[in-house]
C-alpha cells in the first residue's frame, strides 16, 4: 500500500517521467488551444498552473501570451522547469496544501488528475483553499480529473511496458474510496528489481468537487467530458473537466 507521502518520492523519480513520457507537448498544446479558445482570456492574464510537473502546460500557456506561474512539490521537476523561465514564465517548488499568493491570479489550472493524492479530506480542502485564495474575485479555476465511473469500467488491470531498457509491470485496482496503481520497475540489463511505487488517487465525484469548491467560495460553471471539451457523461466520459468561478 502507498505511504502517506508516496507522491513526493514517485513524482521526483526519473522513472515517473520515463513511464509517462508519451504525454507530449503536442498533446498538451492541442488541449490548451481548445481551452483558451473557450475561455477567451485577455492577453497577459496571470495564470497559475498547480502541480505543474516539469512545466509542459505552463510553457504552452506562456507561448500563447499569458503570464504563467507553475508550482509543484517536486524539487527535481521544478529545477528542470526553471531552465525555461523568462519574463512571463515562473516556477516555484511549493506544496499546494499551503497558501501561495492572495487575490493574484485571473486563472488557475490543475491538469491530468494532479489532485486527490492526500490522505485526509482536510488536506484536499486545504489545497482547494490555496487555489481559491490565489484567485482574484471572479477568477476561473479549471480542474482536469478522471471520471470515476469510466475509470472503474474501463480499467486495464495488468499491463507491461518496456522503455529504454527499463521494464514496467503495472497493476491497477480500486476500493470504495481510491484507485491504486502499483508500478514494479526492473532493469532488463541486469534483471534486477529497482523500485516499487504505488499510486493512490481519491474517487472524487462531480458532487464531491462541487461541495469542496463551494466551501471555498467557488461555484461550478461548466463540466466537460474529454480533451475536446465534449459533453460530460457520468458513465461514458473519460475525463471530468470542471470550470469553476470564484465568487466575490
Amino acid at each position: 500500500m502507498p505511504t502517506e507521502t508516496w507522491f513526493k518520492d514517485w513524482f521526483s523519480s526519473p522513472y515517473y517521467h520515463l513511464l509517462y513520457n508519451n504525454r507530449g507537448d503536442d498533446e498538451a498544446f492541442d488541449f490548451l488551444k481548445k481551452l483558451i479558445h473557450h475561455l477567451q482570456p485577455p492577453l497577459h492574464s496571470n495564470m497559475l498552473d498547480v502541480a505543474c510537473g516539469k512545466g509542459r502546460h505552463s510553457k504552452a500557456l506562456a507561448e500563447m501570451g499569458f503570464d504563467v506561474t507553475g508550482i509543484d512539490i517536486s524539487f527535481s521537476s521544478i529545477e528542470e522547469a526553471k531552465e525555461f523561465e523568462n519574463d512571463s514564465l515562473h516556477f516555484y517548488q511549493h506544496d499546494m496544501r499551503l497558501p501561495f499568493r492572495i487575490n493574484y491570479f485571473d486563472y488557475a489550472f490543475n491538469f491530468f488528475t494532479s489532485f486527490g493524492y492526500f490522505r485526509t479530506k482536510r488536506e484536499h480542502d486545504n489545497a482547494i483553499r490555496t487555489i481559491s485564495q490565489s484567485l482574484k474575485p471572479n477568477g476561473i479555476f479549471v480542474i482536469d480529473y478522471l471520471n470515476v465511473h469510466h475509470a472503474e469500467n474501463d480499467m486495464e488491470k495488468i499491463f507491461e511496458k518496456e522503455i529504454n531498457g527499463i521494464h514496467f509491470h503495472i497493476s491497477k485496482w480500486f476500493d470504495e474510496q481510491h484507485f491504486y496503481k502499483q508500478i514494479q520497475i526492473t532493469d532488463t540489463t541486469t534483471n534486477s528489481l529497482k523500485h516499487l511505487f504505488t499510486e493512490r488517487v481519491a474517487k472524487f465525484s462531480l458532487r464531491d468537487f462541487t461541495e469542496m469548491l463551494s466551501s471555498q467560495n467557488m461555484q461550478v460553471q461548466e463540466v466537460f467530458g474529454d480533451y475536446q471539451l465534449g459533453e460530460y457523461d457520468i458513465q461514458k466520459s473519460p475525463r471530468m473537466i470542471i470550470f469553476a468561478k470564484k465568487v466575490q
